[in-house]
């Protein structure tokens, strides 16, 4: 192979692997901006006065589901849809890993009317559920059960769920009841985020084997969280 064609050759070969760096960087910034948004969630519940219940019991959590965003919309046929990420905590040695991406999808049928947006942050309580979540979908309410976590005057409540749930909204709904809610793995954002194929939520909850440095603030934000008595 001649010099210029050797050089041509290199020169073909850095702009391939420079491509597919950009496509893969950009294939990652959805998924990051759900982290750095539930990161934001996170800390907005954790500031906020009536959200007692979940500050002082969150030490007690297997694992934290953060939705920045579930849009629920509706006039008597309504539905509630968003995405999710999950963190949760390694038994063994108490770090907290993750994040694992998931889609939210309930159908409901009532008197209702408008849209509304709400951030919802929800304790897994329970191995039971926490070992829900690692299957392709699960029901809560049916294959898990969830509770609405006490606001406010109610924080020294005693609630007995798998799923304790706490929502944020602004609009005609009050708030969001996930009783219903099908929670399934997103496997094409945890692909996309981690870079490689397959990766299964037990890859990334339980064995520990994929990892991405764009999670460490929200990891030790929850961490931090956790820790407090």
């Amino acid at each position: 192979m001649s010099k210029l064609r050797s050089t041509r050759f290199v020169a073909s070969l850095a702009a391939l692997l420079l491509l597919a760096a950009s496509g893969a960087a950009m294939a990652q910034a959805e998924q990051q901006k759900l982290v750095n948004a539930a990161d934001a969630t996170l800390s907005r519940f954790l500031r906020d006065p009536d959200m007692t219940w979940l500050q002082q019991n969150i030490s007690r959590a297997k694992a934290v589901m953060i939705a920045p965003e579930v849009a629920k919309a509706g006039f008597i046929f309504g539905g509630s849809g968003g995405r999710a990420v999950t963190l949760a905590r390694d038994a063994k040695s108490g770090k907290w890993v993750g994040p694992a991406f998931y889609t939210l999808a309930t159908a409901s049928v009532g008197f209702q009317a408008g849209i509304s947006v709400s951030e919802v942050v929800t304790l897994v309580m329970t191995e039971k559920g926490l070992n829900s979540l690692l299957a392709s979908s699960v029901k809560l309410g049916g294959d898990a059960s969830v509770a609405a976590g006490p606001i406010g005057a109610g924080a020294k409540s005693d609630v007995v769920a798998d799923f304790v749930s706490f929502s944020r909204a602004k609009g005609l709904y009050g708030g969001l009841n996930l009783d219903g809610t099908v929670l399934a793995i997103s496997n094409e954002w945890n692909e996309a985020y981690y870079q490689k194929k397959p990766v299964l939520p037990p890859d990334i909850l339980v064995r520990m084997s994929a990892r991405n440095k764009g999670a460490d603030k929200l990891l030790a934000d929850v961490s931090r969280a956790a820790g407090r008595k």
